[in-house]
């Protein structure tokens, strides 16, 4: 990533964390609208859920000007996601879901550059995450 793209990333971040909790619903609503077969995977509160999900985000989102010393922690992340049964046509659809979801909560506010920064940085964040979901251990937690 650019570091405009990190910035952009960034800034746009913190307009949502005020109303992460309002972003999760928006979340969970659209990816069980994308994909209702993902439901099942989610047996716990699904508030606790958004709470954690905008939790891990703003701390990769914080940071990706230091992604190298995040890297362990997110491919351990998608370690993790193998044992929950994420499987690896699950990140488009979570990609959907995010970019709609930023949208909807930063709605002019997302530019066609703020979208192309949030693409690239999932797509690298799910990159890692999906190479630590195909290590050899992937189905055993750490």
């Amino acid at each position: 990533m650019t570091p405009e793209q990190v910035q952009l990333v960034q800034e746009s971040w913190e307009k949502v964390v005020p109303i992460s909790e309002q972003a999760a619903e928006l979340f969970y609503g659209r990816l069980f609208e994308l994909d209702p077969s993902l439901k099942p995977l989610f047996s716990g509160d699904i508030k606790e859920q958004g709470r954690k999900l905008m939790k891990i985000i703003t701390l990769v989102v914080r940071g990706l000007q230091r992604f190298e010393q995040l890297k362990l922690h997110v491919w351990q992340l998608g370690r993790r996601h193998t044992v929950y049964k994420v499987e690896p046509h699950h990140y488009q659809t979570v990609a959907t879901a995010l970019l709609w979801t930023l949208e909807q909560g930063l709605q002019s506010a997302f530019t066609p550059e703020v979208k192309a920064a949030w693409v690239e940085a999932y797509t690298i964040i799910a990159g890692v995450m999906q190479d630590g979901a195909n290590s050899p251990y992937a189905n055993q937690m750490d």
